[in-house]
């Protein structure tokens, strides 16, 4: 479990595959305070950490991971946003995040606004998936590569994000470009309740 609040944007150093899964190892400031079998969201994807050498750590992507999410997009030198999973008596200070990706979105445009930035992601429109909770609704929340954000101007199958200069320069946001691809996780709570009501 995971709230969306992205602690660092961490570097990838190598890429492995091994049949049809990835090996990522990552460089991050916390990797001595991880142990093998941990929880970690890259990009907002839960993943376990397998093996810590020195200031490097290594997870593994499997190939539903890797068709579900842009990981397997990464290359060495690319920044990824981690969060370690939550711990149950802190503040849930973003919204409830599973770390299990949906989908993936296109970013269409980014605008400056006067010391901020409006990014706009377009992704594919199911409508079956739509009535099961797979939407993005106004002032709700939604993920983007494991930042917890509020959801602005929604549309079938697009919507927008603020981004303030802190999450900007401090996770992999300021190295999107019109063209960039992101991982999705929508609400889980709106996923239950679209259930519930057709039930």
């Amino acid at each position: 479990m995971f709230s969306g609040i992205v602690e660092e944007a961490a570097t990838v150093v190598s890429l492995r595959k091994e049949a049809e899964n990835l090996h990522l190892t990552m460089k991050c400031s916390f990797t001595h305070e991880l142990k093998i079998d941990q929880s970690v969201a890259h990009n907002g994807v839960c993943l376990t950490v397998v093996n810590l050498e020195g200031d490097t750590y290594t997870v593994t992507a499997i190939k539903e991971t890797l068709e579900r999410s842009n990981l397997g997009l990464l290359t060495v030198g690319d920044k990824v946003n981690l969060e370690r999973s939550m711990l149950m008596n802190g503040r849930l200070d973003g919204h409830i995040v599973q770390g299990h990706v949906d989908q993936t979105a296109k970013c269409v445009e980014i605008r400056e606004a006067d010391g901020s930035w409006y990014f706009k992601f377009e992704y594919e429109f199911d409508r079956e998936m739509a009535k099961k909770g797979y939407l993005t609704v106004d002032k709700g929340s939604v993920t983007v590569n494991g930042v917890s954000l509020t959801v602005v101007d929604p549309t079938n199958n697009t919507f927008e994000v603020a981004i303030i200069p802190y999450t900007y320069e401090h996770t992999n946001f300021h190295q999107f470009k019109v063209g960039s691809v992101v991982n999705l996780e929508f609400d889980i709570i709106g996923k239950y309740i679209s259930h519930i009501t057709q039930l």
